[in-house]
């Protein structure tokens, strides 16, 4: 009877999961009301039973996964527009100005604005993909561990070491190209520019570009991580023997 109320309680658990957005379900309460131990520990046990060929394998399909769904999410038109949790808003220098410059008559420019940093991210993400699958492929067996045993973030601090100093190199041009259509993101660039070198602003939004790419890759990196969260959350749904093996080992399933 006991074993089938667990079984019970298990796959309520899950059904709640998948009705819930990921942000709504606080996956370490859920997971350990259900299983009964404490959960984001992982289990040394499990983890050292692992090969590691397993262990090398199984990170490097996690994060194959999660980079690829989240470019593929990015990467097409309102992917970061058409989502209100992912889209870019007006630098702060230009949102503090924003209720006057609407009151002046300037809505449509800065809507046009927020419309052209949001088209910019979404067609400058999918250069990501080469470079996120290249630090995949080179991670060592030091990484995937360093990963596997390590904290919500792990997938998500691995990817900007390996790849953010060039994605940020890549996305720059991509994202001028199109804001500099815009005239308002040509006044800003001109004011944030010398309000940076004052040390006014941070170096970071002194340019349209500049704050449109860091954003960009922000929202990206982490998207990256909620997919990885997602499978440590609930390895037995990933849909890969390997993934349920290597995750189930350090959740304890």
């Amino acid at each position: 009877m006991s074993t089938l109320i667990s079984t019970r309680r298990i796959i309520l658990a899950a059904g709640l999961a998948l009705a819930l957005p990921a942000h709504a379900v606080d996956w370490n309460e859920m997971l350990r009301g259900v299983l009964g131990k404490p959960a984001g520990q992982p289990s040394a046990s499990g983890v050292d039973a692992l090969s590691n060929a397993d262990i090398n394998a199984g990170l490097k399909e996690a994060l194959t996964r999660g980079a690829d769904a989240a470019v593929a999410q990015l990467g097409q038109k309102n992917g970061f527009f058409g989502n209100p949790a992912l889209k870019i808003p007006l630098p702060p220098g230009l949102q503090k100005a924003e209720r006057a410059m609407r009151m002046l008559g300037m809505g449509r420019q800065a809507d046009e604005l927020v419309l052209s940093m949001n088209r910019a991210a979404e067609a400058a993400v999918p250069e990501a993909k080469t470079l996120l699958v290249g630090a995949v492929r080179e991670m060592t067996l030091e990484d995937a561990r360093g990963i596997l045993t390590g904290g919500q973030t792990s997938a998500t601090d691995f990817f900007r070491r390996k790849t953010e100093s060039t994605l940020t190199e890549r996305f720059g041009p991509i994202v001028k190209a199109s804001t500099d259509k815009v005239g308002l993101a040509q006044q800003y660039n001109q004011y944030a520019g010398a309000a940076a070198q004052f040390n006014l602003i941070d170096k970071k939004q002194a340019s349209v570009e500049q704050y449109v790419t860091q954003q960009a890759l922000d929202r990206l990196y982490t998207l990256i991580g909620e997919k990885e969260a997602a499978i440590r959350a609930n390895p037995m749904q990933a849909g890969s023997d390997l993934l349920k093996k290597v995750f189930g080992a350090v959740s304890g399933k």
